[in-house]
């Protein structure tokens, strides 16, 4: 959370024990604002993933939500399942505030070996209380990590009697625990964001925890606090490196959240950077307070909230706000002396789009109408674009009224773009509408470019998931028609849509 943000929801803190607060006029429904197939609450606000831990054949989402209005609030842990990724159940409320604070971000483990004494397999949550109380006082302790626990798989909780278990030594910004298992020490491994750094702790058994070093201090971007920390190892080349994530509120490369990361070595105490670059894991400005799964084995996948702090209150979606990006699996990959996080849609996703239409050796000279060609187009869709020279080029997603959001490359600058500035619904916000643009990472000639869209959102995924971006828009009618437009000749080798149509469960 982010503070100057807090604050100015202060008046909703003073709710945090949970009762309600006055009612405030619901608008109404947008049920053609809801997406098919990223994760939305049925109602009400919801923001930063929480507590994503796998166990016995099922997906567990927590997240950040307020059970009593359609803007931020007294924070709960809300909850979410599924089998597969793709396909969420929403469940009951997991956490909701108590006498310490709200529940704020945090992270969820399996304790196998029962280190906390909890029962063995025990689901464990590590969150960080907020306490409104404590920060009117202007102490900067009203932040503090505390512990819960599920012995039934997630469906109900019980919080330790013994809360908080790791107090604040002073940090107005002390929260969001990423909390897993260090094997080759036997201990667990508590990222904690601190400010404007990132502070790691160790433990035997969850309850007693021992700082162990900071980073980043002067390293990386600092346009904002940093927050929603993650740090898990990877293989590339046989070689295992660590990643550390940090989320920052402002500072992204678009304006607003950004989520940057960093690509290093871990030792179990402290973590050294293999490049001081500052690296960003989207550059769209709709992809914020991701972090990993827990307990998925040697698959790591990643899930952010799909909103920006810059204008998240204010979205034309009604009778919720928010939610996630869709499911992605990370890997690394090296580009000249550098290693980068890439991502892509979880496998699962596939299922989402069983039959598709390929088009192959399509020439654009100046425009070429793609409606006619794939029958009908509808605003929720799969498209994957190959190309063996990149060039300059737009594709344009466009409905009768003419809004449109229009995503492409730009070679003179080297960049992939989103333009969401004629798209339909901008006057929420003035931050809202802009052009985006990310940089090409990738140095080879051929090029593909993944777009996922569901009805009010795209995500990029160019170049196998090196430059990704995420995007909102909210047109007055659905998206129907798709074109290419190009400079000069630009030749797609393969162009494949594929409508959503999930098969029956």
């Amino acid at each position: 959370m982010k503070k100057s943000f807090l604050l100015a929801c202060s008046v909703l803190a003073l709710a945090f024990a949970g009762h309600a607060q006055t009612a405030v006029p619901i608008p109404p429904a947008t049920p053609q604002y809801r997406p098919a197939y990223h994760f939305t609450p049925a109602a009400h606000w919801m923001n930063d993933p929480n507590g994503m831990v796998y166990y016995q054949g099922t997906y567990h989402l927590f997240f950040q939500y307020y059970p009593d209005g359609m803007v931020w609030g007294p924070m709960h842990w809300g909850h979410a399942t599924s089998p597969d990724l793709v396909s969420w159940k929403e469940q009951p409320i997991a956490l909701y505030p108590d006498k310490l604070g709200m529940i704020f971000s945090g992270s969820a483990v399996i304790d196998v070996n029962n280190t906390a004494g909890f029962g063995k397999n025990a689901m464990v949550a590590i969150f960080t209380h907020h306490n409104p109380e404590k920060e009117k006082k202007g102490q900067n302790k009203h932040q503090y990590q505390s512990l819960a626990y599920s012995l039934d798989a997630g469906k109900t909780w019980k919080k330790y009697e013994g809360n908080p278990v790791l107090p604040n030594p002073g940090i107005a910004d002390f929260r969001d625990p990423k909390v897993s298992w260090y094997e080759a020490g036997k201990k667990w491994v508590m990222t904690l964001a601190t400010k404007d750094r990132i502070t790691f702790y160790s433990s035997p058994n969850l309850k007693n925890w021992t700082k162990e070093s900071e980073f980043g201090e002067k390293l990386g971007a600092h346009g904002g606090v940093w927050e929603c920390p993650d740090l898990f190892p990877m293989t590339l080349n046989g070689k295992t490196h660590w990643v550390l994530i940090v989320n920052l509120n402002p500072g992204g490369p678009n304006g607003g959240s950004g989520t940057q990361y960093f690509v290093g070595n871990f030792d179990g105490k402290t973590f050294t950077p293999s490049s001081t670059d500052t690296k960003w894991a989207s550059y769209g400005p709709d992809d914020y307070a991701g972090v990993t799964w827990n307990n998925t084995g040697t698959r790591r996948l990643f899930m952010g909230w799909m909103s920006n702090w810059t204008y998240a209150n204010q979205v034309p979606t009604s009778p919720w706000r928010s939610g996630t990006t869709v499911a992605r699996e990370l890997a690394l990959q090296q580009v000249g002396n550098q290693v980068y996080l890439i991502s892509q849609p979880v496998k699962e996703t596939a299922k989402l789009f069983p039959s598709a239409t390929t088009l192959k050796n399509l020439t654009v000279n100046k425009t070429l109408e793609l409606t006619p060609k794939l029958k009908s187009i509808g605003d929720k869709f799969q498209l994957k674009l190959k190309a063996q020279q990149l060039a300059s080029f737009s594709l344009v997603l466009s409905n009768g009224k003419g809004e449109e959001v229009i995503i492409g490359y730009d070679q003179p600058t080297n960049q992939y773009f989103v333009d969401r500035t004629k798209s339909g619904q901008l006057g929420f916000s003035d931050k809202f509408a802009g052009r985006h643009t990310a940089p090409r990472l990738a140095t080879s000639p051929q090029a593909d470019v993944t777009l996922l869209v569901d009805a009010t959102s795209v995500e990029v995924f160019a170049d196998q998931g090196l430059t990704l971006m995420s995007e909102l828009f909210f047109p007055t009618e659905p998206i129907s028609t798709l074109r290419l437009t190009a400079d000069s000749s630009f030749l797609i080798r393969e162009l494949t849509y594929a409508p959503f149509a999930p098969k029956a469960q």
